[in-house]
């Protein structure tokens, strides 16, 4: 028996905000409806990531579709422990007596009163 493996497929959010939700259907094609908006009236279509350009191109050209805006959360670097670093960093204030926002202030005399 073969064995088979799971592969996670990239998926990315795609807005759509439409003029009319009555051609819901034709939507339905592009990828999975996530969620409808019926007051907003905008749609959330999950759809694979190497067919997202060219799947906005033809729902732009819908005639019911306003825009169509792709989600950037996929794009968003999240490791932030490595861009603001880690707490022993900033121990090195602690041993001073004062805090990181103090060693870092400038102190302007006026000239005159």
């Amino acid at each position: 028996m073969e064995e088979q493996k799971f592969e996670i497929q990239q998926r990315r959010l795609v807005a759509v905000w439409v003029y009319s939700l009555k051609q819901l259907k034709n939507l339905k094609r592009f990828g999975t409806l996530q969620y409808t908006s019926k007051r907003m009236k905008y749609v959330l279509i999950y759809m694979d990531e190497e067919k997202v350009e060219e799947n906005m191109e033809k729902i732009n050209r819908l005639h019911f579709v306003r825009r169509v805006e792709k989600s950037y959360r996929p794009d968003v670097e999240t490791n932030f422990p490595d861009k603001i670093g880690t707490k022993e960093i900033l121990n090195f204030a602690k041993d001073d007596g004062f805090e990181p926002e103090e060693l870092n202030t400038q102190i302007k005399l006026a000239d005159t009163l």
